[in-house]
């Protein structure tokens, strides 16, 4: 058998630097195709699939589950099924040119490039073998010694292949041999499916801390459920408190959060209207035939009455570029929604917003939400955004002073739509009244410019009849 192949953490996008892995799709012995999906990470903002850039035998995994590791680190390995030449020498003998190195896509492209995993780059070199670089004996032990924790740590040729995993006896965690320290092997963790390790996740419930109740020691929900207690994460006896720690989303979201709200000067603005034509029409549209299995909310009128309203207020979509010192006006409406996920805040965009009908914008506000709720919101959806409605409404809040996405001008918050008395007229009638509050980049966006734009927004809101005028 050939030496395995190791699998590094790629960069997905966007100067990724650590991810978490969640769930691991295939064990030790599965056989895999390149670009089968072996694993799901968590990255400061999504949890993405990662496909095997190589064909052949999983041989071990690396890192296990609820573990975050640095980009470059080897996290699977995968073994060719092919047998090298006989030989003593520690560095393997290169390919004849113009051979293509198994389970790699494609073979030499042009250029002498060789086309590898889709996303992660094309490599400028041919494609050969690294050479295997001898491992240095440290001080005090024997080469024989040194040789053994090495054929320990790694399978060879001679290795008998692995067995099955057998979920009703987890393998224990391999011993240190010689100067090799060995992993704590992901079979090694309690076992539970993928959907009661995200509950436990979720809850802030350590699985190594459950009792399991399930056949052959397999953690189920009721278990998790029953060391939460109410669904919080359990006090630490010792201290009386708990530590969560901070990383994924959580911990891009604060850095974000702080660099945006010490570096944009931000200032609000309310207006509370009456939303009862809104409300009206959304009741009509819901028995529309063009809105027929779509969400139709409040929020899609307010969408619509941002994209409108952009149109006499340009500078609320933009960007302050600090290094060339210009204002970047975008042509596009990128609306952002900011979404509370398990996973903390994310606030994917809709591409193109101005330029959709109102049913198209329905049906991408709808997508985007379930894919949202899902966990799936991809890098690419929340990248490029020009400005964001953050709907605190549905949870009963009147209304706030939202903090700016980084890299746009404008937020604005939708308060709660409640009945409330309202003066019609000379008389006082219940309408269904709401707050909305507007944050804007003071360098960019000046006071006048701001309040005609909420004033705009409001309006659209107030009488949905009136974007025939615009």
């Amino acid at each position: 058998m050939s030496s395995p192949k190791q699998f590094r953490l790629p960069d997905v996008g966007e100067g990724l630097t650590e991810a978490e892995i969640i769930t691991w799709r295939v064990k030790p012995g599965d056989t895999v195709k390149v670009n089968d999906i072996v694993v799901e990470i968590e990255t400061a903002k999504s949890l993405v699939e990662l496909p095997s850039p190589y064909a052949g035998t999983v041989t071990d995994l690396l890192v296990g589950e609820g573990e975050t590791v640095l980009v470059g680190t080897p996290i699977i390995t995968v073994s060719d099924g092919l047998a090298d030449s006989p030989t003593d020498s520690p560095v393997e003998t290169p390919p004849e040119e113009g051979a293509v190195e198994p389970g790699l896509i494609g073979g030499p492209a042009p250029g002498g490039r060789t086309s590898v995993l889709v996303g992660y780059g094309p490599k400028s070199t041919e494609a050969k073998r690294r050479p295997r670089k001898a491992a240095a004996v440290p001080t005090g032990v024997s080469p024989a010694t040194a040789q053994r924790g090495l054929q320990a740590a790694f399978s060879t040729a001679a290795d008998p292949p692995r067995p099955e995993l057998d979920l009703e006896q987890a393998e224990p965690a391999m011993p240190q041999v010689g100067h090799v320290s060995a992993r704590r092997s992901p079979v090694g963790a309690p076992l539970a499916k993928p959907p009661i390790r995200k509950l436990a996740k979720d809850l802030g419930v350590d699985l190594g801390s459950v009792r399991a109740s399930g056949a052959g020691g397999i953690v189920t929900r009721a278990d998790v459920e029953a060391h939460a207690g109410d669904g919080r994460p359990a006090r630490t006896a010792s201290s009386g408190e708990t530590r969560v720690p901070v990383k994924g989303v959580r911990k891009m979201t604060a850095q974000a959060m702080v660099a945006s709200a010490f570096t944009a000067p931000h200032v609000t603005e309310w207006v509370t209207i009456d939303a009862t034509r809104t409300m009206r029409l959304v009741e009509r549209l819901k028995g529309d035939r063009e809105f027929a299995d779509v969400k139709v909310s409040p929020l899609l009128v307010v969408a619509k009455a941002v994209c409108l309203a952009v149109r006499r207020t340009p500078e609320v979509n933009a960007s302050w570029d600090d290094a060339a010192q210009e204002i970047v006006l975008k042509h596009d409406v990128n609306l952002g929604i900011a979404a509370a996920t398990p996973r903390g805040l994310v606030v994917p965009n809709v591409k193109g917003a101005d330029q959709m009908t109102l049913p198209e914008l329905a049906w991408a506000l709808g997508a985007l939400s379930e894919t949202a709720r899902e966990g799936r919101t991809q890098p690419e959806q929340m990248a490029g955004g020009t400005f964001t409605i953050t709907n605190v409404g549905v949870f009963g809040v009147d209304a706030g002073t939202p903090i700016l996405n980084p890299g746009e001008t404008g937020i604005l918050a939708l308060g709660a739509i409640t009945r409330r008395p309202w003066v019609v007229g000379n008389k006082i009638r219940p309408r269904w009244v709401t707050t909305l509050a507007l944050s804007f980049d003071h360098r960019v966006v000046d006071g006048a410019q701001g309040s005609r734009f909420l004033a705009d927004v409001a309006r659209l809101v107030n009488d949905p009849a009136q974007a025939l005028l615009h």
